[in-house]
């Protein structure tokens, strides 16, 4: 079961995405995120995740969408967090991603087709911008 986590990073009203390199999706614009990897924890991926795809480093600040979709044989789930951006420069690997952009959030409404799933990310904005996060004190991480 594929366990994907990521970020919302938000910085002076615009939301950061980047472009996807892979072939299934080449091309499509989504939030910075991965798969969480054997012996880390959700926290440690998203952060990870995040930083490898945007060369920023973050704080989670609480959870904005929890996601799910059903696939062929399979199953798959989604973590997205809020973040406050704490530094670092914005570097990332061309054979993984091929730009990284700040958005308004209007450009995003006019580049729906542009977006890997349009439904997950302005999901997980809307829910940042209204404020409809949990507190990460919510993630228990269980020894």
């Amino acid at each position: 079961m594929p366990i994907i986590v990521g970020g919302v990073l938000e910085k002076d009203g615009k939301y950061l995405l980047v472009q996807e390199a892979q072939e299934k999706c080449y091309g499509k614009w989504n939030l910075p995120a991965g798969h969480l990897d054997p012996n880390e924890t959700i926290i440690e991926a998203a952060k990870r995740e995040i930083k490898e795809e945007s060369g920023l480093d973050v704080e989670l600040t609480g959870v904005c969408q929890i996601g799910n979709r059903k696939l062929e044989d399979d199953v798959f789930v989604s973590v997205i967090f809020s973040t406050k951006v704490l530094g670092g420069d914005i570097k990332f690997d061309p054979n993984e991603i091929l730009d990284v952009k700040w958005f308004s959030y209007e450009e995003l409404l006019s580049m729906k087709a542009q977006l890997r799933s349009e439904n997950l990310i302005l999901g997980a904005i809307n829910n940042t911008r209204s404020e409809l996060v949990t507190p990460i004190s919510i993630v228990e991480i269980l020894n």
